[in-house]
């Protein structure tokens, strides 16, 4: 197979295994590019992508960028802030509008959960969805079992703890299907209010112990607890979050086992993540962000090589 099974890409829910091991198998090639002296290739330097963020972002928004000019492709950063969206502009002109200036890619973030859905439905260009709402983060959770193969070697079989607000998490439900389809076993861990009523449905363990979380997995994937998009109270305090699901040195090196902690940023250090693990050898942090600009490179230059694309 050296193609995707999808025009787009809007969600790990809509593709195979293969696609996924096909997007690794070409990040591989393009980490060993973005390594060279000369970081740049011309595999789409006929292509014109327009990056569409309706929502705040900068690793995301920054990494896609690179990998865009890293394969020579044409850039158009469109931010909704500073737009005619501001003024009453549906989704739909916006895009339409855009795609007139002759774009073939559309890189999208938007607040409402099933925007890039929509849109795949009423244009012709590949879509990638960059986030919608509290839905999926495709790129984010492809980068993420990238990262914990380039470290553990294999996926499959690992036992891996998603921790902290599931709830308004999209990396959280992304990377539920993307490590159970590549045989990955997984956890979800937080406080009962920030949990999803029925999350035990897409077949995850449930813990509310965080060191019982820590003592099960290889690998915990910490996120961050999302205030912006919290309207009433999920706990008492920040103080008391990091009281009972901060992860410190302390208690990492108390296990009997050395994990790999992981965490998709932005940081809220001392809250989900102490400095001293943050910048700890047990973490891979960075390895992400590095890993996530291979990976967006080779999900631009898959779907860019789509018939008919």
């Amino acid at each position: 197979m050296t193609q995707l099974s999808q025009k787009h890409l809007l969600g790990i829910k809509d593709i195979t295994e293969k696609d996924i091991q096909l997007i690794f198998d070409t990040a591989d090639t393009f980490k060993e590019v973005i390594n060279r002296p000369i970081k740049k290739v011309p595999s789409l330097r006929d292509i014109t992508i327009a990056n569409i963020f309706f929502e705040n972002s900068t690793r995301t928004r920054l990494s896609f960028e690179l990998a865009e000019k890293r394969l020579s492709a044409d850039v158009i950063n469109f931010s909704a802030s500073s737009s005619s969206v501001k003024k009453g502009e549906t989704l739909l002109d916006t895009v339409n509008n855009i795609l007139s200036m002759k774009v073939d890619m559309i890189v999208m973030r938007h607040a409402s959960p099933g925007a890039p859905h929509f849109l795949s439905n009423h244009i012709d260009a590949n879509i990638v969805n960059a986030g919608d709402g509290t839905h999926e983060h495709p790129t984010q959770a492809l980068l993420d079992s990238y990262s914990i193969r380039e470290k553990l070697g294999d996926v499959a079989g690992k036992k891996v703890a998603i921790i902290g607000d599931i709830l308004h998490s999209r990396v959280a439900i992304s990377n539920i299907f993307a490590l159970q389809k590549q045989g990955a076993e997984v956890m979800v861990c937080g406080p009962n209010t920030l949990l999803p009523k029925h999350i035990a449905s897409l077949g995850v363990k449930v813990e509310l112990d965080v060191r019982k979380a820590l003592e099960w997995c290889d690998v915990a994937n910490v996120l961050r607890i999302q205030l912006e998009r919290m309207q009433i109270k999920y706990f008492p305090s920040l103080r008391e979050y990091s009281l009972y699901y901060g992860i410190n040195l302390k208690l990492l090196e108390s296990l009997n086992k050395e994990i790999v902690i992981m965490h998709p940023g932005p940081i809220n250090r001392g809250v989900e993540l102490a400095s001293d693990v943050a910048d700890s050898k047990h973490a891979i942090i960075l390895d992400q962000v590095q890993n996530g600009v291979a990976i967006r490179m080779a999900v631009l230059y898959l779907l860019a090589s789509q018939p008919g694309a």
